[in-house]
C-alpha cells in the first residue's frame, strides 16, 4: 500500500511538471549546426557578419585592436527564439503582444555595467524575432550601413560612456541578452546569451600625436599666442584612437591669426571639405549683399515677388504671405520638416525629384503655423533662397557669389554642387578648404570686414547674429536660431561663451565667439551618425576651449 502510494505521488509530480513547463508558441528554427549546439547561450564576436552556417570556430575573435578601419560583428546562439523566451515570460500575452517587446542589451566594460537598453520593438523583423534562434548584427562597420545595431553600439560607446572606459590598453567588453515585454507592464527575462571580448586601444606614439606645424602660405598670419597644447595633443591622440571618429580638420582663429590647424584621416590643407549645411548660410551672406546692392529690395520681400506661386500645386493664400526672411530664419508656413520622416517637404523627398524649386513650391502650406513662431528645418527653403538670388543677381548666383564674396576673401580654391538646374546647390553642397572656411567665419566675426573693405553689410551681420528664433529643446537643446546661423552657449571653468555657428551633416562646425576673439573650424565626415554633433561638442567642451581661452 506505500509503495502504491508513493507512485501516486510520484506520478501527480510528473504530471504537475508537464503542465507547468510553457510550451513554444511560435515554431523556432531547429538547432542542428555543431557550432550552434557547441555555444548555446553564448554571444560570439567577429569581424563580419558570416552565417552560422558557414561560421567556424577560426572565425571567432579573442581581441580586437580597435582603430578607424575596425570591423566588429557579433552573434548570439539561443536555444529558442525571441518570442518563445517572451512567451515564457508572459504566456498570457499574443504573438502580437510579445512582438511589441524585444530584446535587452547590457554592455560592461571591465566588469562595470556602463550601458543598458530595451530595443525599440521595431528593430528586428518580427518573423526574425518569431523564428530565428541566432541573432547576427553589425556593431562596427566601416560601411557606416543604416542599421540599428551599428546605432546601438554607438549609444553605448558615446551615451553610455564606453569611450572614455577604453583607454589606452587593454579591455573587456561583455554584452549580456535577456528578452523582455512591454505589455502589460514591462518584465524582463533572464540572460539568454553572453560573451566576452578582449579590446585593445593602441598606444599612439608620440611624433603622431604630436601637435603639427603650421606650413607657410596658408593666407593667414602666425599666431604666436600660447595655448595648452597637452589638451591639443590629448584631442590628436583621441582623434587617431577613433575615440573621436571621422573628424578631418580642427583650425582655430584667434585675434586674427592662426593659432591652429590640425588635420586627419587622409586630410591636408588643399583638401576641399564637404560640410554639408554649413554651405546654406553662404546663401545668407550672399543674399546680404544682394539687398545692399539692390538687386533684392528686402528679406521681406515674399515669394510672389518671384514666382506665380498659382502655376505651383497645392496653392494657398498663405503662400502669398511667405518672405524671405521666414526661409532665412527657418519659420515659414510650408509644410516641410526635416527632422520629421514622415514630412512632406524633407529634403530626402526632394532630392529624388527632377526640380527642387518647384519641389518645394509645390508643396501645401500647415494652417497650424504662423511665420517667426514655429521653427521647422526646411532645406527646400534654402534651394528656393538660391533660386531667388540666381534670378535678380547680374550673371546668376555663381558669378555673382564668386566676385562679391569669394575673390575679396582671397578664395579661389572652391567647388559648388548644383541642382538638377545647374543652379549653384545652396541647401549645403560647396567645399572649401578648412582654412577658407575660416576666412568665411571671420569675415561674420569682423562684422562684414575683410582687409579694410565692407564685404557683408554690418547691419546683415547684426541681424544674422540675431537670436530670431528659439530652438525647439528636442532639436538641439537650449539654442537659438538667426539668418541661417544657430546660436548656443558653452560653460568653461563655469564662464559662458556665447558662439554663433554653421552646422552640417557629418559634424561640420564654423564656429564664431561673440565675446571672445575666436574663430573654430572643425570638418568631419561623420554624416548620418548618431554620434557627429555629440562628439563635436564634446571636442569643444573638454578639449579646443579650454586649450585656447585664458
Amino acid at each position: 500500500m506505500k509503495r502504491l502510494f508513493m507512485l501516486i505521488v510520484i506520478s501527480l509530480s510528473a504530471i504537475v511538471k508537464l503542465f507547468a513547463q510553457v510550451t513554444d508558441i511560435v515554431p523556432a528554427d531547429p538547432v542542428t549546426l555543431p557550432i550552434h549546439k557547441a555555444n548555446i547561450g553564448r554571444i560570439i564576436f567577429m569581424t563580419d557578419t558570416i552565417p552560422a552556417a558557414k561560421c567556424t570556430e577560426a572565425d571567432i575573435l579573442k581581441e580586437l585592436t580597435l582603430t578607424s578601419e575596425s570591423n566588429l560583428s557579433m552573434r548570439a546562439f539561443m536555444e529558442t527564439s525571441l518570442t518563445n523566451y517572451q512567451h515564457r515570460l508572459a504566456p498570457n500575452l499574443t504573438v502580437e503582444q510579445l512582438n511589441q517587446g524585444n530584446y535587452q542589451f547590457t554592455f560592461y566594460v571591465d566588469g562595470k555595467q556602463m550601458y543598458q537598453e530595451n530595443l525599440n520593438k521595431g528593430a528586428g523583423y518580427a518573423r526574425n524575432k518569431n523564428g530565428r534562434t541566432t541573432l547576427g548584427i553589425k556593431l562596427i562597420s566601416t560601411q557606416h550601413e543604416d542599421m540599428w545595431s551599428r546605432y546601438l553600439f554607438t549609444r553605448f560607446m558615446v551615451r553610455g560612456g564606453g569611450e572614455d572606459a577604453l583607454t589606452t590598453g587593454t579591455h573587456v567588453i561583455k554584452i549580456e541578452l535577456r528578452p523582455y515585454v512591454s505589455i502589460p507592464d514591462l518584465k524582463v527575462g533572464d540572460i539568454i546569451a553572453q560573451g566576452e571580448l578582449k579590446v585593445v586601444i593602441p598606444i599612439i606614439e608620440v611624433k603622431h600625436k604630436a601637435i603639427q606645424p603650421i606650413a607657410p602660405n596658408s593666407g593667414w598670419a602666425v599666431s604666436t599666442e600660447t595655448y595648452n597644447k597637452q589638451l591639443i595633443t590629448d584631442l590628436n591622440e583621441k582623434v587617431l584612437q577613433n575615440k573621436f571618429k571621422n573628424i578631418t580638420s580642427v583650425v582655430v582663429i584667434k585675434n586674427n591669426k592662426l593659432l591652429i590647424e590640425e588635420y586627419f584621416n587622409g586630410s591636408g590643407r588643399d583638401t576641399l571639405h564637404d560640410p554639408r549645411s554649413v554651405g546654406k548660410t553662404f546663401a545668407g551672406a550672399t543674399m546680404g549683399i544682394a539687398i545692399q546692392e539692390g538687386y533684392i529690395k528686402s528679406e521681406l520681400q515674399t515669394l510672389k515677388d518671384f514666382y506665380d506661386l498659382k502655376a505651383y500645386k497645392n496653392y494657398s493664400p498663405q503662400k502669398d504671405g511667405v518672405t524671405l526672411k521666414s526661409l532665412l530664419t527657418m519659420s515659414s508656413v510650408f509644410d516641410a520638416n526635416d527632422n520629421d520622416d514622415d514630412s512632406p517637404g524633407n529634403e530626402n523627398n526632394m532630392y529624388p525629384t527632377p526640380n527642387w524649386v518647384q519641389f518645394a513650391l509645390d508643396l501645401k502650406t500647415d494652417s497650424s503655423k504662423t511665420a517667426y513662431k514655429s521653427w521647422n528645418y526646411f532645406t527646400a527653403g534654402v534651394v528656393v533662397l538660391g533660386d531667388v538670388l540666381n534670378k535678380t543677381v547680374p550673371g546668376g548666383l555663381d558669378k555673382y557669389a564668386d566676385a562679391k564674396l569669394f575673390k575679396p576673401l582671397g578664395i579661389t580654391n572652391y567647388k559648388w554642387q548644383y541642382t538638377p538646374q545647374n543652379v549653384p546647390n545652396t541647401a549645403g553642397g560647396i567645399r572649401l578648404r578648412a582654412v577658407d572656411f575660416a576666412r568665411f567665419g571671420q569675415l561674420y566675426k569682423n562684422k562684414g570686414v575683410w582687409n579694410g573693405k565692407q564685404i557683408i553689410p554690418q547691419n546683415w551681420v547684426e541681424k544674422s547674429f540675431t537670436k530670431q528664433m528659439v530652438l525647439p529643446a528636442d532639436v538641439v537643446g537650449k539654442g537659438y536660431y538667426g539668418y541661417l546661423f544657430w546660436n548656443k552657449t558653452y560653460t568653461i571653468n563655469n564662464k559662458p561663451y556665447e558662439t554663433w555657428y554653421c552646422t552640417g551633416n557629418g559634424g561640420n562646425k564654423i564656429f564664431i565667439f561673440k565675446d571672445v576673439p575666436l574663430v573654430i573650424v572643425v570638418t568631419a565626415t561623420a554624416y548620418n551618425e548618431g554620434y557627429a554633433h555629440a562628439q563635436i561638442d564634446k571636442m569643444m567642451q573638454n578639449y579646443i576651449l579650454p586649450a585656447v581661452l585664458k
